[in-house]
C-alpha cells in the first residue's frame, strides 16, 4: 500500500472512530467500484464529475467510479435503498423521512444551502395566496423537498393535504404539466423551476428559504462503516469542487447549463442567487433545521408510529466524520 493511502487511512481511523484501521485497509484493497449520483440540483457533483477529479484520485486504486443520475432525492432514495449507490444527493427532510421508514443512511457532508424550491403557477393564473390552492391540482415529486415544502406551507395557511388534489410527477414532468395546464401549482424545483420563471414567465406565489431544507450527502451506513477511508477521499473530492465553484460561479453556471440543458441564465439564477455552498460540514444548525421540520411528517402520517424523530435526526446528522476534512 502506498504510504499516503496508509496516512489517509490511520487518520480516518483515528478520528472518527467508524472503523478500525485493520479493516479499513482490508476494505481499501477490496473495493472495485464506487458509485456515486450526480443531480442537476446539486451542482457540486456535476462539477466533481465533469473534471474526473475521482477518477484521477481513485485510479491507481484500480477501483471504477461509476456515476448514475438522481432526478429527485426519491430517486437517490431509492436507488440508496436498494444497494444500487453508495453515496447519493438529497434534501435533508427528504433524507429524515427515509432514515424514519428504515434507509440505513448517514449524512456526513452538506453539498449546499439552496433555496431550490417555492409554489409556482402560471402567469396568468388566478391563484395568488396559499388559501387560493384549495381545491386545486398542485404537483409535487412525492418524498421530495418540493412535496414536503408544499405540506408545509400548506399548514402555514391553515390547509391540510387533503384540500388540495396533489398528482405526484417527477419534477420535470411537473413543469411542463403546469406550462400546459394540466394542473393548477407546482412544487418546483431548480432548475426546473428557474426555467420556467425565466422560459415562460411562471410566478412564484409562495417562497420561504426556510422551509427549504439542506442538500445533504448520504452515505450508506455498511459502505460509510467499511470503506471509511474511500468516504474521506470523496469528501476531500467534494470541497475541491465546492471550492472551485466558489471561486468559478459563472464557469459552474456554464457546466450546469450544458448538463441540464438549461440556458445559461436559467443556471445562473440557480447558482448566484439561489445557492449558498458556504458551509459544507454538518452542525447543530443543520440538525436544528430538521427538528423544526420533523413534526411534519408526523402530522401527515408519514413515519412508522412510534418512530422517534429526534433520535433518528442524531442518528443520520454525521457531525464528526468531516471535521477534519473541511477547512474553509
Amino acid at each position: 500500500m502506498k504510504r499516503r493511502h496508509f496516512l489517509q487511512l490511520s487518520t480516518v481511523a483515528a478520528t472518527t472512530g467508524i472503523a478500525s484501521l485493520p479493516s479499513l485497509v482490508h476494505a481499501a484493497s477490496a473495493l472495485k467500484e464506487l458509485r456515486l449520483d450526480y443531480a442537476y440540483y446539486s451542482p457540486t457533483s456535476l462539477v466533481l464529475r465533469r473534471f474526473g477529479w475521482l477518477e484521477e484520485e481513485f485510479k491507481a486504486d484500480g477501483t471504477n467510479i461509476k456515476w448514475v443520475l438522481s432526478a429527485g432525492s426519491n430517486r437517490a432514495l431509492e436507488y440508496l435503498n436498494a444497494n444500487s449507490l453508495d453515496i447519493g444527493s438529497t434534501a435533508g427532510l427528504a433524507a429524515l423521512l427515509a432514515k424514519a421508514n428504515g434507509n440505513p443512511i448517514k449524512t456526513p457532508y452538506i453539498f449546499s444551502r439552496p433555496e431550490w424550491t417555492a409554489l409556482v403557477v402560471r402567469k396568468d393564473s388566478a391563484i395568488h395566496t396559499l388559501a387560493d390552492l384549495k381545491g386545486k391540482k398542485v404537483a409535487a415529486t412525492k418524498g421530495t423537498d418540493p412535496y414536503l415544502f408544499l405540506l408545509r406551507a400548506l399548514k402555514t395557511a391553515g390547509l391540510k393535504r387533503s384540500d388540495i388534489e396533489h398528482v405526484s410527477l417527477q419534477h420535470a414532468d411537473g413543469r411542463a404539466a403546469l406550462e400546459q395546464g394540466k394542473v393548477d401549482a407546482w412544487a418546483g424545483l431548480d432548475p426546473h423551476m428557474a426555467a420556467s420563471e425565466l422560459e415562460a414567465n411562471s410566478r412564484l406565489i409562495y417562497r420561504n428559504v426556510a422551509f427549504n431544507t439542506y442538500g445533504f450527502l448520504n452515505v450508506r451506513e455498511e459502505f460509510l462503516n467499511n470503506h471509511g477511508a474511500e468516504v474521506s477521499r470523496v469528501l476531500r473530492a467534494y470541497e475541491k469542487a465546492r471550492a472551485w465553484i466558489r471561486s468559478n460561479p459563472t464557469e459552474a453556471a456554464k457546466i450546469l447549463s450544458e448538463e441540464a440543458k438549461v440556458s445559461l441564465p436559467v443556471a445562473l439564477l440557480q447558482i448566484k442567487l439561489r445557492s449558498d455552498f458556504s458551509n459544507a460540514l454538518p452542525s447543530n444548525e443543520h440538525i436544528q433545521a430538521l427538528q423544526v421540520a420533523a413534526p411534519i411528517l408526523q402530522d401527515e402520517g408519514l413515519v412508522k408510529p412510534g418512530v422517534d424523530l429526534s433520535r433518528t435526526i442524531r442518528d443520520l446528522v454525521d457531525t464528526r466524520f468531516a471535521q477534519k476534512l473541511i477547512t474553509v
